[in-house]
């Protein structure tokens, strides 16, 4: 199967992906609830919030990537041998990822960061200024770094060495044009439809408010994620929701058996800190799904907006 039977015109049949002007009403309740918590003055910033936080980023956001190489196979011809080559192509990246945060942790950090606002800038397709779209997916860390910058350098140290501090006072920096860009690109986004320019108007405030883990909890899983479930549940719609759920839920368990195995195998070389070892896996897992996803999508066609919208109701 070279590609999916497409009815429509072959210039449409592998247009880029857009995911259009769509915002899961889970997040509404998600940022509602946590203006609530805040007002009444409960301590998001505790260690059983954070861990909760931690737990809710890596359970709702992982799966968004797990659908990785069944997209894969619906774009190409993959026999078994070939389907193996490209599985093997994925872990090798990960697992080069992890060696990086063993090894070179500081590298790793620039290269998690770098790559989180790339793939955070695919939510802007109504930028089409590539370098507006990175400013736009760093802004959301930005806004972090600017609320909470003891904090975010806290966490960065703890990801990486000592010298992570510099980082964090780098990103912090470069907080007040990353916000800017994307205010811009909020404006362009209200044209094409409000709800996205509104919603991430209102993240990038609780972002600054609420501590780095619960923020980044609400955008990376009620904001983020679900654009990505929606459209690729849209692009795999013969699956069932059964194999569908199983196979989010199976790949993201390994992802973090995998992650827990090799951080027993090297505990010396690791932070003890849960949230770090957190976003170190969710690091490692990202560079293979961002770099899959970008090949991705000039092979895969266009899915109606509509269908997006109903495809994980």
């Amino acid at each position: 199967m070279a590609a999916l039977a497409d009815p429509r015109p072959s210039s449409r049949r592998f247009a880029p992906l857009r995911r259009g002007d769509f915002v899961h009403p889970a997040y509404w309740i998600a940022a509602a609830a946590l203006i609530v918590v805040t007002l009444l003055g409960m301590p998001l910033g505790q260690p059983a919030a954070v861990a909760a936080a931690t737990i809710v980023f890596l359970g709702g956001g992982l799966p968004h990537g797990a659908y990785d190489i069944a997209l894969l196979r619906r774009s190409v011809a993959l026999d078994r041998s070939a389907l193996a080559l490209a599985v093997g192509g994925y872990v090798a990246v990960a697992l080069l990822m992890v060696s990086l945060w063993m090894t070179v942790p500081l590298v790793a950090l620039v290269l998690f960061l770098a790559v989180a606002s790339v793939h955070f800038g695919e939510d802007w397709p109504m930028l089409e200024e590539p370098l507006l779209r990175f400013a736009a997916g760093a802004a959301v860390i930005a806004a972090a770094t600017i609320g909470h910058p003891a904090e975010v350098s806290s966490l960065f140290v703890a990801m990486s060495d000592p010298r992570a501090a510099i980082i964090a006072q780098i990103v912090t920096a470069a907080a007040p044009v990353a916000l800017l860009v994307t205010i811009v690109g909020m404006a362009v986004a209200w044209r094409d439809g409000g709800h996205w320019a509104a919603a991430m108007a209102s993240c990038l405030v609780l972002l600054v408010v609420l501590p780095p883990v619960a923020g980044f909890a609400l955008f990376f899983v009620f904001l983020h994620s679900p654009r990505h479930l929606a459209h690729t549940r849209a692009l795999l719609r013969d699956m069932s929701l059964v194999r569908w759920l199983g196979t989010g839920a199976l790949l993201s368990g390994f992802a973090i058996l995998g992650g827990w195995g090799l951080r027993s195998m090297a505990p010396s070389r690791f932070d003890p800190t849960v949230v770090a070892q957190a976003f170190q896996l969710l690091a490692s897992v990202a560079v293979p799904h961002l770099l899959l996803s970008r090949w991705l999508e000039g092979r895969l066609i266009s899915i109606p907006l509509s269908q997006e919208k109903t495809a994980i109701s």
